[in-house]
Formats: C-alpha cells, structure tokens, sequence
C-alpha cells in the first residue's frame, strides 16, 4: 500500500541520499511535498538542495516549502564542517529551475494533514522546529497523523554533536520534546542503528556501478562528507543516517528495537538535546516510541542501491 508522506529535511548528504532513495520507490511512497527547516546549513541553502534533488530524480512535479529559520528557542546550530558550505557539497548539481511554494511549511503540513486525515506518514529527517510548530498552532493534526518516523536521538551511542546528544535533536530538543508528547504514533531510528550502516568504499563503488546519474551524485555526495566521519570515528565507512527512515518503512522486518519510553533533556548543562531512552524499562513513564536498535547494513545497502538504481 502506497503511503502518503511529508518529508521534513535540511539536506545534507546523507539526507539527500534518504530523499533519493524515497523518490526510487514511487510504488511504495506518495510524496506530497517536502518541507526544507535550517539545520545542516541555513534553510536558504536547504531550499535550494531540496529543489536540486527533485530535480535531479525527475521529480519537478514536488512541491518544495520553506519552514522555520531557526529552531523555536535557540541560536541554529548548523554542520557546515561536515556538510560543506552549501551543505550538499561533492556532486556538481546546478540550480534549480523550479521555485519553492509561497506557502509556509508549517501552514503546508497544516492544511495537508487536515486535507487526507488517517492518512499522512511524516517523515522526519531534520530537527522536528516545523512539526512541532504545526502541532502547536493546530493541535487537532496529531489525532490525523498516521505515524511520524524519524531520524532523531541516541542511547548507546551518546552523542554525534556533544557527548551527549544527537544532532538533530541538539538543534531543537524544544521541538522534539513537544512532537514526543503529542500521543502520535512514532519511530526512531536513532544513532545506534545509523551508526552500523557504513559507506564502506565497496557500497560506494556499488553505487557508482550503477551509471545512472541519481546513483553517481550520491556516491559523490557521500564520498566528500564521509571525510569527517572517517577521521572522527576511525571506521572502514561513515555512517549513513538519513536512509534509514524510508529503509525502515520498505523494509522493518532488517531492523529491530521495541517500544520504550523516551524523553527529551532541555536544560542539562552537559546534557541538552540528550534523548533520555528508558531502555531497560527502569520507570513506569509512558512507552512512546518504537526504538530501533539494530539493523542489517547488508540489506539496508542493497535496498537503497536498488532504490537509486530506479532513477534517472
């Protein structure tokens, strides 16, 4: 059954990577539009890389909306260190032809959820500013969401950004921490699943294999913001985060976690953005979230080559 989905992201390789992958299964995914917030880069630069990859798939036809600038308390956070100034640097994309929508995202996420009721995914690959600001503005929406799936937190891995916390949720624990308690459906793929799904040289040259033009960007995408992972971390590959939202809903039945409760650290001096997973079950707190825990990096490739394989 093909889901309807609203992808919110600040692309970012890895995130471009998860919105080309998304896009290669037109089968199994419906997307009604993406929704660019600041956060890997400024949402300037967000927009564009949104645009750049519709278009790049063949995919002008989706609508792109600008979100919130900045996340709702906080000085934005961005990773231009891993990502490259424009944040998708690597691959030679040109600008865009098309433009963004005039409407706001958040108004977007708004009116297309009252709009399809009991049938909207949200597909959550950037900080959550947007979401939450919607659910905010109209708290009715969370009853109409089918499930949010998203690419936030951590708890065997600690932190990517501080010791402590992810990045995503770094940015605007405010958000994550209002869209966790709004009773919707939800699942994470968290740091320690992303963490296992290296781009090893081989899986890159896999992709490169391919010819098609979607497959030789992404290669190229990743090679250049793998650099920093591979100095930081001393693995074969960088991980690769953002794919695993769409993998998950292709494919669960690779991954595995169960249902927990799982809250977010606002004011923690050492601890802001932490995502506090009750894995072992230590308090009576209600059980949220599906957390993934562990994943096939096997299956997980060849699906997203697959997937990429099915572009221009």
């Amino acid at each position: 059954m093909t889901r309807k989905l609203i992808i919110l992201t600040d692309p970012g390789q890895d995130q471009a990577a998860a919105i080309l992958m998304i896009l290669g299964q037109r089968e199994a995914f419906d997307v009604l539009g993406l929704v660019a917030t600041a956060g890997n880069i400024s949402l300037d630069h967000t927009i564009t890389n949104c645009l750049k990859l519709v278009e790049l798939a063949g995919r002008p036809d989706i609508p792109v909306f600008a979100g919130c600038p900045q996340p709702i308390i906080r000085p934005l956070v961005m990773a231009e260190h891993v990502h490259g100034p424009t944040g998708l640097d690597g691959a030679h994309l040109p600008m865009p032809a098309i433009k963004a929508q005039q409407r706001h995202g958040v108004d977007f996420i708004i009116d297309t959820v009252r709009a399809h009721p009991g049938e909207i995914t949200i597909c959550s690959l950037s900080p959550l500013t947007n979401l939450a600001v919607a659910l905010c503005k109209a708290p009715d929406i969370a009853g109409k969401i089918v499930e949010i799936v998203a690419m936030l937190g951590a708890y065997f891995e600690v932190g990517n950004i501080t010791p402590t916390a992810e990045f995503n949720c770094y940015v605007d624990p405010e958000a994550a921490d209002i869209v966790l308690k709004a009773g919707i459906r939800t699942t994470l793929l968290p740091l320690d699943v992303t963490h296992q799904m290296r781009s090893t040289p081989e899986r890159l040259q896999a992709m490169l294999a391919f010819g098609n033009r979607c497959s030789v960007a992404t290669a190229e995408m990743l090679e250049f913001s793998q650099a920093f992972d591979l100095g930081k971390y001393g693995w074969e590959g960088a991980p690769l985060h953002g794919p695993c939202v769409p993998a998950f809903m292709l494919a669960p039945e690779i991954f595995s976690g169960r249902q927990i409760s799982v809250a977010v650290e606002l004011n923690g001096t050492l601890t802001a953005g932490m995502t506090v997973a009750d894995w072992w079950q230590i308090t009576d707190r209600p059980k949220n979230v599906f957390y993934v825990r562990d994943g096939d990096p096997n299956a997980y490739y060849d699906l997203l080559i697959r997937s990429l394989g099915n572009l221009p």
